[in-house]
């Protein structure tokens, strides 16, 4: 009987690796890129959505009105604005004469599960450093405002001012002599004063959170309120510091260097020596303004929340079973002024 394609091994989805894929997610909480903007599940893999005109909402138009006049008119404007959740695959193939000689305590398709997974999860932290965590030369196309990180040689202006332009010097938060808090904070009032929002959150990389547990100012202002041990800078007395809903650091390695008969590594943390800070709503809704959104394609049989599934099926040609992970999601920005991002922050 001739091979016939697809089998019914290509078009089964297992559930249950669908959901070990999913708790694998939420247990790698170094990676944050699901945690920083709200999660739109969107049932067609492209759709439209509509954006309001900012400045028309915030504009006061009321006057005064004679007797038996008009009232004063006021119209906002309305956009639409498109998405598309691209398709993501990587899989690994369990051939069967490994499967049939293997040991114990070896477990391949759990093995190849949680190894695909990881693939997945790696590949949305990575998208969302190249999509958000990064400037944009043209106006406007990434963030709206941005501040360069520099050090005390250079044209740095002795007081971070965010009103000085799109561009401005701020001195490297690992300087003894900057001021991450007054930093942080102008950038946050300098947001809200454009768009009527205070950003509540802060992503930084690994070596930023570092620098910013020893900074003097942060350990200074946690410790006055210490009366009994060491006076400890983490992450929640960090947000705490700043009245932010969450400090989030990117944790996550990557290794960029190619596979090779060497098998050479280059690692490094994702985030980099980067900082944002961005405003957006606990969840996705009506009338809800965020400088990011995350679209994620779940109209298809077995995919998670984030548009996540794994699927385990006979590759009976090449007698492998082949265990596959796939995602679709488009990471959009959604209000560039809604962010305040802080490049090469440290050295």
């Amino acid at each position: 009987m001739p091979y016939i394609s697809p089998s019914p091994g290509d078009v089964h989805v297992n559930r249950p690796l669908t959901n070990l894929l999913v708790g694998y997610m939420q247990d790698e909480s170094g990676f944050v890129a699901d945690s920083i903007f709200p999660n739109i599940p969107v049932s067609k893999q492209s759709d439209s959505y509509f954006e309001y005109d900012r400045g028309d909402w915030n504009r006061d138009d009321m006057k005064d009105r004679a007797p038996g006049a008009e009232s004063a008119g006021a119209v906002y404007g309305l956009d639409t604005k498109t998405y598309y959740a691209r398709v993501k695959a990587v899989h690994h193939n369990i051939p069967d004469q490994l499967l049939d000689n293997a040991d114990n305590p070896l477990m391949l398709d759990r093995d190849a599960t949680l190894f695909v997974a990881r693939k997945a999860l790696l590949n949305r932290e990575v998208s969302w450093v190249a999509r958000y965590f990064k400037t944009g030369l043209t106006p406007g196309q990434v963030w709206t405002f941005v501040a360069d990180g520099v050090d005390s040689g250079a044209t740095a202006a002795a007081t971070f001012d965010p009103t000085s332009g799109a561009n401005n010097k701020v001195l490297r938060w690992n300087d003894a002599a900057s001021s991450p808090i007054e930093d942080i904070r102008k950038g946050m009032t300098y947001v809200q004063q454009r768009t009527g929002f205070r950003p509540n959150k802060l992503t930084i990389g690994r070596p930023v959170y570092d620098v910013l547990q020893d900074h003097p100012d942060v350990v200074a202002r946690i410790d006055r309120g210490q009366t009994t041990g060491p006076a400890k800078a983490n992450r929640d007395s960090i947000a705490a510091l700043l009245e932010l809903d969450a400090v989030l650091v990117m944790e996550a390695i990557y290794n960029t260097a190619k596979k090779s008969v060497s098998n050479a590594v280059s690692h490094d943390f994702i985030g980099g020596k980067n900082a944002l800070l961005t405003y957006s709503p606990e969840t996705a809704g009506v009338m809800l303004p965020s400088a990011g959104y995350t679209f994620s394609w779940t109209g298809r049989a077995g995919a998670s929340t984030q548009g996540a599934r794994i699927k385990r099926f006979r590759m009976e040609h090449l007698e492998v079973t082949r265990i596959e992970a796939q995602q679709a999601f488009d990471q959009k920005l959604i209000g560039g002024d809604l962010g305040y991002f802080f490049e090469g922050i440290i050295a």
